[in-house]
């Protein structure tokens, strides 16, 4: 059954917002977070400073949704491949694999998450660390199943699931901020052969 599309105004307030999304993610990445004011953001995306105010209440809430709406985009593309039904190992490759793609779309954003938070005086009143956190914890408990699914068929040795889960996503996400900042030394795509001998595999010698 095909899905009905919402109505025509909604469709046209979906497409200004990610418009100002777009435009707000270009200069925060140009100027940084601090040097770019609502009226540069609206003057650019070309609305009036107070349709921007209909979407967002500050900067901040526009820094926030950016943020969030990659996070949420993050976490549902790697559980939708972790929600599939099949042999548990091509999932967890094809796991490894998306995250490649999923970063390689949202570089800009990434770039602009790092640089900001990292900085003394960056603070987001409402908590965004704490949201994402919440996100990502939901996606490590989800591959964690799919981990405890490959121990039970005996595709997987007997280790607690969630931990396992936990060195899968320290190797792989330690590959990709590597690549985040040196892309063409760290390519984290030259690199998921390795990353996926070095989790189902080992560094020991046999």
């Amino acid at each position: 059954m095909q899905e009905e599309k919402p109505p025509r105004r909604e469709r046209e307030k979906l497409r200004q917002r990610q418009e100002m999304l777009a435009v707000a993610l270009n200069l925060f990445s140009e100027k940084g977070y601090h040097n770019v004011s609502m009226h540069e953001v609206a003057e650019r995306a070309e609305f009036a400073i107070g349709t921007l105010y209909k979407f967002f209440r500050n900067k901040e809430d526009l820094y926030k949704a950016l943020i969030m709406e990659m996070a949420a985009e993050y976490h549902n593309a790697l559980s939708s491949v972790l929600s599939r039904q099949g042999d548990i190992l091509t999932i967890l490759n094809d796991y490894i694999s998306a995250k490649m793609g999923i970063f390689d779309g949202n570089l800009a954003t990434l770039r602009l998450y790092f640089a900001e938070t990292r900085g003394a005086s960056f603070n987001i009143k409402a908590g965004l660390d704490k949201d994402i956190r919440k996100l990502y914890d939901k996606l490590v408990r989800q591959l964690a199943l799919t981990l405890k699914k490959g121990i039970r068929e005996n595709v997987l040795r007997k280790k607690d699931p969630y931990y396992m889960a936990v060195a899968l996503e320290g190797i792989t996400n330690a590959f990709l901020f590597y690549g985040l900042e040196d892309p063409d030394r760290h390519s984290y795509e030259a690199n998921v052969s390795l990353i996926r001998d070095m989790f189902f595999k080992g560094v020991l010698a046999k």
